[in-house]
């Protein structure tokens, strides 16, 4: 399982012209689901990205958390992560999970996140989405499990 996580100001995802999430300060996730991918490893990446400790505190040191600077989350999924690209000019898409299991993780990842007191909005599940972020720092990591 992969996240791919940004620290932003402000993130939106819109569906068909109409917004289905926006948040202000926190965590935009990307969350690619490989085959294999289990509950657990949703657990523990949801437990990882909550307590990554990637804001900035008074002394300009990433030491808090998303919860620590009373944040939100944005998760989007996003197959495409969990593409091959080491051979070749097309992405292969063998790794990732089959849509109804890929659903259930990525839902389970959000309960676990919103189980834990984060505010977390979403996109929706395999729809043509348009993701707007304002990146702060930029601060970009790749997280997997």
């Amino acid at each position: 399982m992969i996240a791919l996580i940004q620290c932003v100001s402000e993130a939106s995802v819109t569906v068909e012209q109409q917004c289905r999430g926006k948040i202000g300060n926190g965590l935009l996730v990307l969350l690619g689901v490989e085959q294999g991918d289990s509950r657990e490893k949703a657990l523990k990446l949801a437990e990882k990205v909550i307590n990554y400790r990637v804001f900035t505190d008074e002394r300009g040191k990433t030491n808090l958390n998303v919860t620590q600077v009373g944040g939100s989350l944005l998760v989007v999924s996003q197959f495409t992560l969990c593409a091959h690209t080491d051979k070749g000019l097309r992405p292969c898409y063998a790794q990732a999970a089959l849509p109804e299991e890929a659903n259930f993780l990525y839902q389970y990842f959000i309960h676990c996140c919103r189980d834990r007191g984060i505010q977390v909005e979403t996109g929706e599940f395999a729809a043509d989405m348009q993701v707007s972020l304002v990146n702060s720092g930029p601060m970009t990591f790749w997280l997997q499990v």
